[in-house]
């Protein structure tokens, strides 16, 4: 006799996922209807990690069978490559993304960094920052307060982390308590061993850096949550080389800046792109030092993109 119920996606894996009844963990195999495959055409993976499905238990083939996706109170998102149409959703109902940096090997580009808070502000996922390997640069305060000054202008929370000596780890283990959060990054940056600081019983695979190019070699091969067992779930994902954006209106990129949206009321000319309009609120704090510099020049890169491949 066939049961039905509903669960969340924990894992996938191609076309095969795994699915529990959260808050329960008690995870099964589960496959997709066809019909479910063509949904969004312009997404590569029509359910994500963080989806809640409704199923239909078929004992006689011991498998799930996933008919319907909940509507998704968030999700984040970005294009397959760097010139596709399509787009993949990395997770979805996050109660708040980390993004994991490192200042150097790896060294996260800003670039990245800003484009993945972008996307965060622009679907509605609160998110933080971790500053990853914090023990690598005790002797480099200002190296490590010129990185923080910059997104700390900005509005955004930064958490120091070191799973070497343990800075930050018990404070991060508090904070995802009764969430669901996801972790992310570019490879190397140290998302596995954080994994298993907060919890000693994961096993996630941990890789090590390739000198040749200075990233991290990939160790996570699919989208996975993992359950803590000081509590909440954390969803692990492969590291990421590019973030490209997408659906993003060319003339809203600047409000998800919080720094430029604090002050763009200001601008004499309505709607400012903040280049090449006199009496531009925007530009007037670049120079004042209350924006930095290196966060315009990534709003420029995001405008001159979308305007390319429109």
């Amino acid at each position: 006799m066939e049961s039905k119920g509903s669960a969340t996606v924990v894992k996938h894996t191609g076309s095969h996922y795994m699915l529990s009844e959260l808050p329960k963990w008690d995870i099964f195999p589960a496959v997709i209807r066809g019909k479910l495959r063509l949904k969004d055409s312009d997404s590569t993976n029509p359910i994500a990690v963080g989806d809640i499905v409704d199923y239909t238990y078929d004992p006689e083939n011991q498998i799930a069978v996933i008919n319907k996706v909940h509507p998704r109170k968030n999700y984040i998102i970005r294009k397959s490559t760097n010139l596709s149409r399509q787009s993949h959703i990395i997770a979805s109902n996050i109660d708040i993304a980390y993004l994991i940096v490192t200042i150097d090997f790896p060294q996260t580009r800003f670039a990245f960094i800003d484009r993945f808070l972008v996307t965060c502000e622009a679907y509605k996922i609160p998110v933080k920052i971790i500053l990853n390997k914090i023990d690598l640069f005790r002797d480099c305060p200002d190296t490590v307060n010129s990185f923080k000054e910059i997104y700390l202008k900005a509005g955004y929370e930064i958490c120091e982390l070191s799973t070497i000596d343990g800075t930050g780890i018990e404070i991060l283990r508090e904070e995802i308590k009764d969430k669901v959060v996801l972790f992310s990054g570019v490879s190397g940056v140290g998302k596995s061993s954080i994994l298993k600081a907060l919890d000693p019983n994961l096993s996630p695979k941990i890789g090590e850096i390739s000198e040749h190019f200075l990233q991290g070699k990939h160790t996570t091969t699919f989208y996975e949550m993992h359950p803590i067992i000081s509590g909440g779930f954390a969803i692990d994902t492969p590291g990421i080389r590019g973030f490209g954006l997408i659906d993003l209106d060319l003339n809203l990129v600047s409000t998800y800046f919080p720094e430029m949206l604090r002050v763009m009321d200001e601008c004499k000319f309505q709607p400012c792109t903040h280049t090449h309009e006199p009496h531009c609120a925007v530009k007037r704090a670049i120079e004042e030092g209350e924006i930095a510099w290196e966060r315009y020049n990534s709003y420029l890169g995001m405008i001159e993109e979308e305007t390319k491949y429109r």
